[in-house]
């Protein structure tokens, strides 16, 4: 995840309903439903998004419903993803929205990026429920995941996770701030980026963009290096676990690594990668609904303006 300075200027509309029972893995249990009447192989392959919106993060709930943050403002944009339309649920702080979550209980969790916040919102009113304070000097506060008792949010440039406990599912007051020890070393440039739970769901699979690495996560902030047998996830970007098959966005290169994961998600192969020319233009995360990959055209190599054109593809589930 990339990002510039610029504002947008966008109108607070609509609202959002979202949804999902929570268990097993979570990208899985957040993002994968499949309503009977729904056909996404039907549905726009495309997404045109606000100009000047620079999306990031996505999620999608059991609706038809892609939410979409913005880099720009912060905003959050509603898509339907069976016309293609949207409107903007939530306006933004002024900071970007980078990672989103969504839990069973309609709560869209939002990783603010350069802010070096968080906060969760009603899905379906765009309602602030609660923001957290991160840190307090320079970070990047980039992705998140959901565990039946916890959101897990990585930062690129300090050696932390940041946990919300979800105690009943009640959000809490504070954020725990969880230092990384162990395998996983910072260095230059953008390092933790995504997030998704282990197949086992005993702890938290990380990419480090910088260096290509995937660690694993214990509770206690104690990583270790994934066995990649070689392999590299140079600039990984969005994470997302089905059962024990890794889905990782390589932002720049254009490409979704696919990877078969032990169940302890200790050791991995990639099994194959998948390019979708005139379609991909730097994307950076995705998220699942039936048969498809939803990802935003972050562009991150694009100099963005207030008119220059953003949208979310759709492509077929490898």
């Amino acid at each position: 995840m990339r990002h510039r300075s610029i504002s947008a200027v966008l109108a607070l509309t609509l609202a959002a309903g979202a949804g999902g029972p929570a268990h097993a893995a979570e990208e899985a249990r957040v993002h994968d439903a499949r309503p009977a009447a729904a056909s996404p192989a039907r549905f726009p392959a495309t997404i045109r998004l606000p100009d000047g919106f620079r999306p990031e993060g996505i999620a999608i709930g059991h609706g038809p419903f892609a939410f979409v943050g913005s880099m720009a403002d912060g905003s959050i944009y509603r898509a339907d993803l069976r016309t293609g339309r949207g409107a903007v649920v939530s306006r933004g702080p002024g900071t970007p929205a980078l990672g989103l979550a969504l839990d069973g209980r309609g709560r869209l969790f939002v990783a603010g990026g350069t802010g070096g916040d968080a906060r969760v919102l009603d899905a379906r009113t765009g309602r602030v429920l609660a923001s957290y304070r991160l840190a307090t000097g320079p970070a990047f506060v980039n992705d998140i995941v959901l565990t039946p008792d916890a959101a897990w949010i990585t930062d690129s440039t300090a050696p932390v996770l940041y946990r919300l406990p979800l105690r009943g599912g009640r959000l809490p007051r504070a954020a725990q701030r969880i230092p990384l020890t162990g395998d996983l070393v910072y260095g230059d440039g953008f390092n933790a980026n995504g997030i998704t739970r282990t197949p086992d769901g005993r702890g938290v699979l990380v990419v480090q963009s910088n260096t290509g690495g995937l660690f694993r996560v214990d509770p206690s902030g104690r990583t270790r290096r994934v066995d990649l047998h070689g392999e590299s996830l140079r600039e990984g970007d969005g994470l997302l676990l089905r059962g024990r098959t890794l889905y990782a966005v390589q932002n720049r290169l254009n490409a979704i690594a696919v990877l078969r994961l032990n169940e302890a998600g200790t050791e991995g192969r990639v099994v194959r990668r998948v390019r979708h020319p005139g379609a991909f233009d730097v994307p950076a995360t995705m998220a699942v609904f039936g048969s498809r990959l939803y990802l935003p055209n972050a562009r991150f190599d694009t100099e963005p303006t207030p008119s220059t054109p953003y949208t979310v593809v759709g492509v077929p589930l490898p």
